[in-house]
């Protein structure tokens, strides 16, 4: 467990996301980490439902920041890469890499994901929710969505050891972007990204755009690069890549 950062876990919650909500209102500060043995209303990006499956972790990460919110949104790159030193740690010889927004993934099938929200703070303080749901057990059967998990590729780890592991390398690169801002979050993100040069769609809120993922922008927003020769920073959004395993 990282120095000064607290770990609580409960038997059950609706959605450590939203505990940690509440613990906001109530008065918490941070760094504290929330884990769960169940989620009874999980749930990921844009209000996807998220798999309860048992011995799998679930977790939420509380932390009162004096930053923007656009500056605070790159911790989310923070944590995909703690997440994806957690599965290289337990998986030495496998491919794992992350995936553009918040995916981290194994031989190509997801492992893992990241959901980073807010909660209202008074002045210029912002309350960053960091949530995380690893496959240390078990994978869900998604559709169009491959997944892997720990003990599937033959590694006994518990949800406990990983949860551990994961607060020392979320804070070791909250550090460094603490100190150097973005940069060398986004250097070393895109050394371990998943399909660079490659073709790709991006499904947005009005649109969809195909196009070669090229490179990740200082903010984050990744890269792409059209059949026109423009090239379109995609803030939010899904990134599929047509023919290889997801």
């Amino acid at each position: 467990m990282a120095p000064g950062v607290r770990i609580e876990w409960l038997d059950e919650t609706d959605s450590t996301n939203e505990e940690a909500r509440r613990r906001f209102r109530a008065g918490e500060i941070g760094p504290l980490w929330i884990a769960a043995r169940r989620q009874t209303a999980g749930r990921g990006r844009r209000g996807r439902s998220w798999a309860d499956l048992e011995q799998n972790l679930y977790c939420s990460g509380l932390y009162s920041l004096k930053c923007t919110p656009a500056e605070a949104a790159q911790l989310s790159f923070a944590a995909a890469l703690a997440a994806s030193d957690v599965c290289q740690t337990f998986l030495p010889d496998r491919n794992v890499r992350v995936k553009w927004p918040n995916d981290v993934l194994v031989d190509g099938k997801k492992i893992c994901g990241v959901l980073l929200e807010s909660a209202d703070a008074p002045g210029k303080i912002i309350q960053l929710v960091v949530g995380v749901g690893l496959n240390t057990a078990a994978a869900p059967d998604i559709p169009d969505y491959p997944a892997t998990s720990l003990a599937g590729l033959g590694v006994k780890a518990s949800a406990e050891q990983a949860l551990d592991l994961l607060t020392v390398r979320f804070e070791y690169w909250r550090s460094v972007w603490a100190r150097e801002g973005f940069a060398p979050l986004r250097e070393a993100w895109m050394a371990r990204a998943h399909g660079v040069g490659q073709r790709c769609v991006a499904r947005l809120s009005q649109e969809t755009l195909e196009g070669v993922f090229t490179d990740l922008s200082s903010d984050g927003s990744l890269k792409l690069e059209m059949a026109n020769g423009q090239t379109r920073l995609i803030s939010a959004g899904d990134v599929f890549f047509p023919g290889a395993l997801e």
